[in-house]
């Protein structure tokens, strides 16, 4: 996930260490300086070229994941090509990670091909770094639809692995036909 000499600041060790301990499954980073979903990879397959379309085996859930958050907000939902953000109207107010633009060591990638957590990154707003009296409307536009993304919890694969006495099964390896990626029982 990170390239040769690649320095991890601790408090980021910190928190992939947490990832791994516990078995979330979703998870959204919040970030500012436009109005967009992005879904990985964030790091494009071929580094050397910007703005790649790099889809993980599970294109078609992250593409659902994304979508549930964008439809559920009012300004990203807005098909006015000159809103804030307009230029992602075409796309649904969607965008794979890398094809926007590429880049290494991000937790999206990370929860994907490290834990059994699938992450979106939501841009929240085109204001970088919005004014104090800015945050109560960026909550209210995101509130809704951070929580039709947190329902989004219950889709994909859930349930206890267990063996024939009903006891759980720790770090059981589940495949889904078609699908090149497994995911793991919690412990």
């Amino acid at each position: 996930c990170f390239p040769p000499g690649f320095q991890v600041a601790p408090e980021t060790k910190a928190v992939m260490k947490w990832l791994r301990s516990i078995p979330f499954v979703l998870s959204a980073s919040l970030h500012g300086g436009e109005l967009v979903v992005t879904y990985p990879y964030d790091y494009s397959r071929h580094p050397m070229e910007e703005k790649m379309f790099s889809p993980t085996p599970d294109e078609k859930m992250f593409k659902m994941l994304a979508k549930a958050y964008a439809d559920a907000h009012p300004v990203i939902s807005d098909r006015s090509e000159l809103r804030c953000g307009g230029n992602f109207v075409k796309r649904g107010g969607i965008i794979n990670g890398a094809e926007w633009y590429s880049f290494t060591g991000g937790m999206a990638d990370f929860n994907y091909l490290h834990t059994n957590c699938f992450e979106v990154t939501v841009e929240v707003g085109c204001e970088k770094f919005p004014l104090e009296e800015e945050l109560f409307t960026i909550w209210h536009e995101n509130r809704d639809a951070l929580l039709n993304y947190m329902e989004m919890v219950h889709r994909g694969i859930k349930g206890i692995v267990s063996d024939k006495f009903g006891n759980p099964i720790k770090n059981a390896r589940i495949s889904v036909r078609g699908i090149q990626h497994d995911v793991t029982t919690g412990n």
